[in-house]
């Protein structure tokens, strides 16, 4: 059909008229003749008026490239027989544009079948708006020369034109527009379209509404000013109306006054009013639609009411193989914040779901109302924790509030030590090394911190007429850091000594902002939990975030990273010490240190599955036992923080003490080169068998002839048990029956083959995996969408044979139930 297209807001402007050139190009794609015609500049809150006495002037406007600005206008339009698209802009209102576009232009292209007037640059909803509204005062003036007219609006919830929601709201619009000029009402003259921006519109309800008739409740729309105070044009006044940028009312004159004041006003209605009278009123009118996410379809006569008309309820469109008649099952908003991650999850989630059940969103504004079915996976910083609580039957988040018993070592050692006095024969004490916790502020009171460290103090005793390379080492690690920074090792007093000086020398106190820091400390390491749940964890959140950038504090550095700004002290006060394990090696990969990441999945309240897929990382440089001389030193490529001295090394030693090479220690492949080229390998690739043993270590009697599925049994059950050993301190751990979350907890196997716990990580470094192995973590997230997400929200398959015993099933998706508590906290 010959479609006419005119609006208030004006030719095409990201600024003021973001839209029309997507309908007009829509409409041509789906077959239909389009002409132009809109005022030559923003004509807004006009009605149906005209200019009288003007004479009306056009220009020509050829557009450019679609949600550019690069159109141009002209004063003559093309020639004839020149080819390209080109719109009429006239100096006049919406109403003069439709006159003249209807009986003075555009007649070589036959009759207008219908007069499209938008889409507006915002809602045109209530009876507010709509007497006012010039986009439906272009339709309204087709009306009365009983031309079939529809007002088309889009209702915005962001300045951000999303050309994808632009999209989305246009397919919509031409869908709308033609069922109705195809089923058009008996006695209807126009009809006023809105429809919301948002994503998944095309899925929601199309429903016929009234017009709400609202009144101004709270005075003037207009707002006083000085006369002498500079004044705005209109196109900078409404673009603030545009956006609610309303500015509070001006003093009125007093009433005694006998000559009237010199004042100017401007345009400044109150949104408030509207808004008020949408929820003061029942369903089924057009502010009401829009407010649910649905688009409003009004029937209207050419007097500005609503025509009285049987069209009621929801307007049902014909169903299409790319447009579901019903909304989806859940919205999901990933914004993940790593671009090796963020393509897996969203690849997941196309694999393993219906692209029907669900609907990408970009942030909570987007979803239709607030108790819509939601997942959330985003960093931790980003959750919204009141969101996550208020709805916490229908949202979904990737990740446990409260978690430091797991993921804070001095928590993770106090959690341990209490549920191994209560269980002390329980599997996972042959799994935990010995550990020493301490807090230390300041290096000069290194003996009162470990006055009570027995383990550490009868080691230096043993060790004291020992030669280096036959030392009992320990190894040393800050309590909350992680990809490896500030670990070292040492074996005697005098080397623990040094490396905090060292740390101290480096980063001297400065001034104040210890004090500031401390007073933020108070509410860091209460063991208390707040009222409120958010709060109670506000450390892990404070934490979690600074320490993307900055791991220090005044006192005690994290080695190699950079300074940020309002560090908090006690992120280096806790410090755990454990015995330095010997590593297990083989010749064939270079007789380098390894340690094993697996992956672990918690769901609800309180599922734990184990994904089979680990990885194996592998330090730089072949391992050196500490205390000995390498005989073949090698550059490596690790960033410590000696890496600008001549050697580097794991501490400051005393004189006499050796030099340690931290680079055969520190598997953790973040602080490499970055190549991760042989650093990082499939567990279940590494040989079948071990290598020989030394009489030191022999094989113990029970090692399967795979050794491999001997870790893996034995990393289940301790997985089991150390989950099961957090769940027991409900101030540092609080599964929620509404999240998930993915941890990466990291072992070592030691010379014998036995296995070693090291740390829980959360939100892991998949980036370590690198591009080979890219497809591990592929699986992991395939089995995330499908046990935790899938079956939150119905839509999961089995994917594996369910039972077993002690809570423990087959596997799903390669990953294994290894705990069932079933807290049901909420």
């Amino acid at each position: 059909m010959h479609i006419l297209v005119t609006n208030d807001d004006g030719p095409p402007s990201q600024e003021s008229s973001p839209y029309v050139h997507s309908l007009v190009k829509t409409l041509q794609d789906a077959g239909h003749t389009v002409s132009v015609i809109l005022p030559h500049v923003q004509r807004s809150w006009i009605g149906k008026a005209h200019f009288v006495g003007q004479v009306t002037k056009p220009t020509y406007f050829r557009p450019g490239t679609l949600h550019e600005d690069d159109g141009t206008t002209h004063e003559r339009p093309l020639p004839e027989g020149a080819s390209g698209e080109e719109w009429v802009l006239v100096d006049g209102t919406p109403g003069t544009c439709t006159q003249l576009g209807l009986y003075h232009f555009f007649q070589e292209r036959g009759p207008i079948d219908l007069v499209v007037s938008g889409p507006n640059y915002g809602r045109n909803s209530t009876s507010l708006f709509s007497l006012s509204s010039g986009t439906i005062g272009g339709a309204m003036e087709a009306a009365t020369c009983r031309k079939k007219a529809i007002a088309l609006s889009y209702a915005f919830y962001s300045r951000d034109h999303d050309p994808g929601l632009i999209a989305g709201a246009t397919r919509q619009s031409v869908r709308i527009i033609e069922h109705l000029y195809d089923n058009w009402g008996e006695d209807v003259d126009l009809y006023s379209i809105n429809v919301p921006m948002i994503k998944g519109v095309e899925e929601n309800k199309v429903m016929y509404t009234n017009l709400l008739q609202n009144y101004w409740s709270s005075g003037s729309p207009f707002q006083e000013i000085e006369a002498e105070e500079e004044e705005k044009g209109p196109d900078e006044q409404e673009r603030e109306i545009r956006h609610q940028q309303v500015e509070p009312a001006g003093e009125k004159s007093s009433s005694g006054q006998a000559r009237h004041k010199h004042k100017h006003f401007k345009w400044a209605p109150k949104f408030t009013d509207i808004h008020k009278s949408i929820v003061e009123n029942p369903p089924g009118n057009d502010g009401w639609a829009i407010g649910e996410g649905y688009t409003s379809v009004t029937p209207l006569k050419a007097n500005f009411m609503h025509a009285p008309s049987s069209m009621k309820g929801e307007l049902k469109l014909q169903s299409t193989a790319s447009h579901a008649s019903s909304p989806p099952t859940f919205y999901a908003l990933v914004d993940y914040e790593d671009p090796y991650v963020q393509p897996l999850i969203l690849s997941a989630l196309h694999t393993h779901l219906h692209p029907s059940s669900y609907s990408l969103i970009s942030s909570l504004s987007d979803l239709p109302i607030p108790t819509s079915h939601l997942l959330l996976i985003t960093s931790y910083e980003s959750l919204p924790f009141t969101h996550i609580h208020t709805y916490s039957t229908t949202t979904l988040a990737n990740a446990y509030i409260i978690r430091k018993a797991l993921i804070r070592k001095h928590y993770l050692a106090s959690t341990l030590d209490t549920y191994l006095t209560k269980h002390p024969d329980s599997p996972l004490k042959q799994h935990i090394p010995t550990t020493v916790s301490f807090e230390l502020d300041y290096a000069e009171f290194l003996d009162d911190a470990i006055l009570e460290a027995y383990e550490l103090h009868e080691s230096f005793a043993r060790n004291d007429e020992k030669e280096p390379v036959d030392r009992e080492w320990w190894i040393l690690k800050p309590s909350m850091s992680d990809r490896g920074q500030g670990i070292r090792l040492f074996s005697t007093e005098a080397e623990l000594q040094a490396v905090f000086e060292e740390w101290e020398a480096e980063n001297p106190e400065e001034g104040s902002e210890g004090d500031a820091d401390e007073e933020v400390n108070g509410t860091l390491d209460s063991a208390t939990p707040s009222p409120n749940v958010i709060e109670s964890d506000l450390s892990e959140l404070i934490l979690s975030s600074a320490m993307v950038e900055d791991k220090s504090s005044p006192a005690f550095p994290a080695p190699a990273m950079t300074h940020g700004s309002g560090i908090i002290t006690s992120q280096l006060r806790h410090f755990v010490a454990q015995p330095y394990i010997p590593p297990l090696l083989f010749p064939e990969l270079g007789n380098r240190k390894f340690h094993i990441r697996t992956y672990v999945l918690a769901v609800g309240a309180l599922k734990v599955y184990v994904y089979r897929e680990m990885l194996a990382l592998f330090a730089a440089v072949p391992y050196v036992k500490p205390g000995a001389v390498p005989t073949d030193p090698d550059d490596g490529g690790i960033a410590d923080d000696r890496a600008s001295k001549d050697e580097p090394t794991g501490s400051s030693e005393p004189e006499g003490s050796p030099s340690l090479d931290m680079r055969s220690h520190l598997t953790n492949t973040c602080l490499q080169d970055g190549t991760r080229a042989g650093s990082v390998l499939r567990f279940w690739d590494l040989p079948t068998t071990l290598p020989v043993p030394s009489s030191a270590a022999p094989l113990p009697a029970s090692t399967p002839a795979d050794w491999r599925a001997g870790v893996f049994a034995a990393i289940c059950t301790s997985t089991a048990a150390l989950f099961e050993a957090a769940a027991a301190q409900p101030t540092t751990f609080q599964p929620l029956p509404n999240a998930f979350e993915v941890f990466g907890v990291d072992w070592v196997v030691d010379a014998s083959g036995a296995v070693w716990l090291l740390e829980v990580n959360a939100f892991p470094d998949f980036g370590q995996t690198g591009g080979e192995l890219r497809g591990v973590v592929e699986g992991l997230w395939e089995g995330v969408v499908g046990v935790a997400v899938g079956d939150f929200f119905g839509l999961g398959e089995t994917g594996g044979q369910h039972g077993g015993q002690g809570g423990v099933e087959a596997e799903r998706w390669g990953l294994r139930r290894v705990l069932d508590l079933g807290m049901g906290r909420g």
